[in-house]
């Protein structure tokens, strides 16, 4: 009889392990996995204004020149032996500041377009990595910033060693924005100067746990936990170490932190929460009924006034 109850239980052990593997390797597969295609949560289109002529106008001509551009190719090899890729844009004009441009989640380089131009033509050299498990970067799984954060430490050597960079910023965009937040909370050369961070997430957990509700309506627990320990076993990370809001408490550069008050993929109380507990000195534009990543797109005039603004500052 105790035989018996030993195989039950023993079966019973393998099958809810069973379970959690699946669970977990199914997550895994639809947040970190490298190539899943995934539909994240629409916004109601309604909530971004329309663009005026000016914006459009303004848009039109920085895609147009970012496509006449040829630029240079520079790789890097990551702590972990990827080979990371990235475009750099050198100035006609001889310049000793450079900006990173980083893109988002299931993005890459050339989606940061948009911005080349205008940094361009404000006297900068213009890096456009590839975030690792993205475009031509190695990597079969996503960092949500926290591994990017030491690629981008990375580019940051390379342009000050390589390209003799006396001013370096950093912009990014949704994941990138997280990943140069987390960035901002290690020690960094005297060479970077400022941060710009538009749409970014306060942490890999709060981001998914919000997208488990809209995508799935499903709780984040138990289910963030068990795919956590998968990515921990997979990608060498759990999801807890993945935390913008916590690097920021470190940081000691000028941030300016940007977010859309229709965001309904990255919520807007994250980025309130990001620069409350930012260190340094900071800004914060809350871009009214503009959704996820929108403000450079509807408030094209605005948003370019500001970010010069800033970076006047630094």
């Amino acid at each position: 009889m105790k035989r018996r109850l030993k195989i039950i239980l023993a079966s019973v052990v393998a099958f809810l392990a069973a379970i959690l593997i699946f669970i977990g390797n199914y997550f895994y597969g639809e947040s970190v996995k490298r190539g899943t295609d995934v539909e994240l949560h629409r916004e109601d289109e309604t909530v971004n204004a329309s663009t005026s002529v000016e914006e459009q106008s303004l848009l039109k001509e920085a895609q147009a020149w970012y496509k006449e551009q040829t630029p240079e190719r520079l790789t890097q090899t990551a702590f972990d032996n990827l080979i990371l890729q990235a475009d750099y844009i050198q100035n006609e004009e001889e310049t000793d500041k450079a900006v990173i441009l980083v893109h988002g989640f299931r993005k890459e380089k050339a989606d940061m377009g948009d911005y080349a131009k205008f940094y361009y033509d404000r006297g900068f050299n213009i890096l456009m990595p590839d975030s690792r498990g993205h475009g031509e970067s190695e990597g079969d799984y996503y960092g949500y910033g926290w591994h990017d954060r030491l690629d981008i430490i990375g580019w940051i050597n390379q342009l000050i060693e390589e390209y003799d960079m006396k001013e370096i910023v950093l912009h990014g965009n949704s994941a990138g924005a997280a990943a140069v937040l987390m960035t901002s909370g290690e020690v960094l050369p005297e060479q970077v100067k400022g941060i710009i961070a538009d749409s970014g997430y306060t942490s890999m957990k709060d981001e998914l746990k919000h997208q488990l509700k809209h995508l799935y309506g499903l709780p984040a627990f138990p289910l963030l936990e068990i795919t956590s320990g998968m990515t921990k076993l997979r990608a060498g990370y759990f999801f807890e170490e993945v935390s913008a809001i916590e690097q920021v408490k470190n940081n000691k550069l000028p941030i300016f932190i940007i977010h859309g008050t229709a965001d309904d993929l990255v919520p807007t109380w994250m980025g309130e929460e990001l620069y409350e507990a930012a260190g340094g000195e900071k800004e914060l534009w809350l871009v009214p009924d503009v959704g996820h990543i929108k403000a450079h797109e509807i408030e094209t005039v605005e948003f370019q006034k500001r970010v010069d603004a800033f970076l006047k500052k630094l």
